[in-house]
């Protein structure tokens, strides 16, 4: 049995495969966060695809998360109702649904990217965005929205934001939560002393920087069943050597604490907090700051980036790198990537295939 088609448990939570749809912003939601048939499609492709977890997009816990209008997002009920029939639809294929929670902070209230990915002024529908501390930011051209040092009222409202969520989460039937935390959003930005250099209990000190990250995975934690795992993403490094900044010695501090929280896996991405950012890319980019966090703790890890072949991603869990392989890019351009790498890497392919396809692979 090839690697990456093992079991893997977390809690009582046992994976058809260790290969997920890494989560992807699809900006494709109408102004009020609710899914439409083109989410339904999306994810329900790649979980009749051979997706052992399919992963929501960046879901926000609170209108003022999104990082665009058209971000999907968890803030109410409705939301709730109407991303049950995509749980379903996964679950009956096999795989496991699960969303990513999260809030845009600084990011927040922009145009789409194929509309230019800049800020929205108020008259163009912009929204105030938060932020642990303004004046740390690099400027942007044009106008922008106003930004609002978080303070203790806003705080405990994201953790409320989160907690929230998460149980509407349960209620419209994921299996896994995800806790985002990297790529330059709300609680990135507190993690990263290139972003926060606030004097209070959530700056200055690794601890204090870190307090809000233990806070929602904790709150998350308190609502998610005990049987269901609780993910967390972060970014490994700043990638900003030069400066004072978030980097992998941190990273594995607080993959440390999370477990300690009841976290059951650390998705290990990279980057997104500054454009000064020196990042390498190509194959397996990210892998060796997944393999650090694995070695240097207790808890799984993912591993995210430049992965897009079959024996690639089994050689990740083969030789012990990561517990589970997230897919990003690679799943957009063939939805049908985890079937393809079930061809490859066992000797029965059609039995992989849905029985409606499988006369195409016999």
């Amino acid at each position: 049995m090839p690697a990456l088609f093992s079991d893997l448990s977390l809690r009582d939570l046992e994976l058809p495969n260790r290969l997920a749809v890494s989560p992807m912003c699809q900006y494709s939601c109408e102004d009020d966060g609710l899914p439409t048939e083109w989410h339904r499609v999306h994810l329900g492709s790649r979980a009749v695809g051979g997706a052992g977890i399919v992963m929501t997009e960046a879901t926000a816990v609170e209108p003022r998360g999104r990082i665009t209008p058209g971000d999907l997002g968890i803030w109410s009920d409705e939301h709730a109702t109407a991303l049950e029939p995509i749980t379903e639809f996964i679950r009956d294929q096999g795989g496991v649904p699960a969303i990513q929670l999260a809030h845009a902070g600084h990011k927040a209230s922009k145009r789409k990217p194929w509309d230019g990915n800049t800020p929205l002024s108020p008259d163009e529908g912009g929204w105030e965005v938060l932020s642990p501390s303004p004046a740390a930011y690099p400027p942007f051209d044009g106008d922008r929205p106003e930004m609002k040092r978080a303070d203790e009222r806003d705080i405990q409202a994201v953790i409320d934001a989160y907690r929230d969520a998460a149980e509407r989460s349960l209620e419209a039937g994921f299996e896994i939560a995800e806790v985002h935390a990297a790529h330059g959003y709300l609680l990135h930005e507190f993690l990263s002393p290139v972003t926060n250099d606030r004097t209070d209990e959530y700056g200055g000190s690794f601890e204090n920087r870190t307090r809000l990250v233990r806070e929602v995975t904790a709150a998350v934690r308190e609502v998610w069943p005990d049987e269901k795992p609780v993910f967390v993403r972060i970014s490994g490094t700043d990638w900003l050597e030069s400066r004072e900044s978030w980097d992998l010695e941190q990273s594995v501090r607080l993959a440390d604490s999370l477990a300690e929280l009841g976290a059951d896996l650390i998705d290990v991405s990279s980057g997104g907090i500054h454009p000064d950012q020196q990042v390498e890319g190509g194959p397996n980019f990210q892998v060796p700051l997944a393999e650090a966090i694995r070695d240097g703790t207790d808890i799984a890890v993912g591993a995210v980036g430049g992965v897009t072949e079959p024996e690639q991603a089994d050689a990740l869990v083969q030789n012990e790198r990561a517990d589970l392989v997230l897919v990003g890019r690679e799943f957009l351009r063939d939805p049908y990537f985890g079937l393809r790498a079930a061809g490859e890497c066992t000797d029965d392919e059609a039995s992989a295939w849905p029985v409606q396809y499988r006369r195409a692979v016999r």
